[in-house]
């Protein structure tokens, strides 16, 4: 980090992972101090801003593009990069680091080899990096060309536009991640009760991030709704939020609704889910309920998630691999699945699809491995400015 009179400029580079997109620093580079990286990460989005625009940073003011990389060497620990993932909240002085992100994780191979972190073996390099927010290994197949990671390719990531280069990431035991077990509460359905709801049934998985399940008719919802429509109504975001934070006690995640929103917004992720039909995606094509095998949609610090996040695909694929889950009823109902029991997840933007090694093992679930696949591109390099001044007010405002 090299500091100013009337800036502080670290190096950075803005990087798209999957169908997300973030900053990636080098943790060498930032601010030692706890409070004054944290102001400084914050001020570099633009957050907090009550008006959500951030609009004073380099953030897109929305869940997928207000996410953060810090990356470190991870031979002391047996791999090849160490990875710490952080959700940048728009409106308030938060970071919030309980899961991971898989889009975003899909960039960190790519920064790996492109900064010399790891030597390159064309055509593909293999990397192995440790997300510390979990305390889970992604072994990343990225591709390669004359010792650089090679975007270009015909890999179509529905929720992106364009082609790139297939990467390959394999997530090893990705099972307890935030919770320590697969079902935080012991069990496949639980049921939930939320003040001016009711009791509703709910499914808590945990795999590479927690999701809470929900079925879309439980909320007074068919399914097809498009997210604007659901993002516009206040009320349905208040009762949907109302229900993520009750879940997030009944997961063992946070101690009372009120600290759930107010602590931990990014986990669990409330997932509406449902069994497969037709509905338009975000870009006006008919998605056909015979082409997945559940309707599913997330939502991400408030709001829906335009796509689908990786993390949470995993734990949807995991859902639908365990008997009693809301998932697996909704699965069991599908015409098909994909091939080699594939699981496709029909969400906003269109299918993902995920293929989870799910075994019982001594009377509990174990989750061996899933592959998914993304792309990624560095679109930035360069640095970020923050005014130092800004650092000295705002570290006294931080979150956590």
């Amino acid at each position: 980090m090299q500091c100013e009179v009337t800036a502080v400029r670290v190096p950075a580079v803005l990087m798209r992972g999957g169908t997300s997109r973030g900053l990636f620093f080098h943790a060498r580079d930032l601010p030692a101090d706890h409070a004054l990286r944290e102001a400084f990460i914050l001020a570099s989005y633009g957050s907090p801003d009550a008006a959500r625009r951030q609009v004073d940073g380099v953030g897109g003011a929305t869940s997928s593009t207000s996410k953060v990389a810090v990356i470190s060497d991870g031979s002391e620990q047996g791999v090849d990069v160490l990875y710490e993932f952080g959700q940048v909240a728009i409106d308030r002085p938060l970071i919030d680091r309980r899961g991971n992100c898989g889009n975003l994780s899909s960039g960190v191979g790519p920064f790996a080899v492109d900064e010399g972190l790891v030597a390159a073996t064309d055509p593909v390099t293999r990397v192995r990096l440790l997300n510390v927010n979990t305390g889970k290994v992604i072994v990343a197949h990225v591709p390669t060309r004359d010792g650089r990671f090679d975007p270009t390719g015909d890999y179509a990531l529905p929720g992106v536009p364009g082609t790139g280069s297939r990467i390959r990431l394999d997530y090893v035991d990705p099972g307890g991640a935030v919770t320590g077990s697969v079902l935080p509460t012991g069990n496949p359905v639980d049921d939930l009760t939320v003040p001016g709801l009711g009791t509703i049934p709910v499914s808590v998985v945990d795999a590479a991030n927690p999701l809470l399940f929900v079925q879309w008719e439980a909320l007074g919802l068919n399914g097809t709704e498009p997210p604007d429509e659901i993002d516009s109504h206040p009320e349905l975001l208040r009762r949907l939020e109302a229900v993520r934070a009750h879940g997030a006690v009944l997961a063992g995640i946070a101690d009372t609704p009120e600290k759930a929103t107010a602590e931990t917004p990014s986990v669990p992720k409330l997932t509406l889910v449902g069994t497969s039909r037709d509905y338009l995606t975000t870009d006006g094509s008919v998605q056909k309920g015979s082409g997945t095998t559940v309707r599913a949609a997330m939502m991400s610090m408030g709001r829906v998630h335009r796509s689908y996040a990786l993390t949470g695909g995993i734990a949807t694929a995991v859902a639908a691999a365990i008997p009693g889950t809301l998932v697996a009823d909704a699965a069991a109902q599908a015409e098909t699945w994909g091939d080699e029991d594939e699981c496709r997840i029909g969400h906003p933007a269109g299918v993902l699809p995920l293929r989870a090694d799910v075994r019982r093992e001594g009377g509990t679930w174990r989750v061996a491995s899933v592959t998914a696949y993304r792309t990624a591109r560095r679109l930035m390099e360069g640095r970020v400015l923050v005014p130092g001044q800004w650092l000295k007010n705002r570290s006294t405002m931080i979150v956590g």
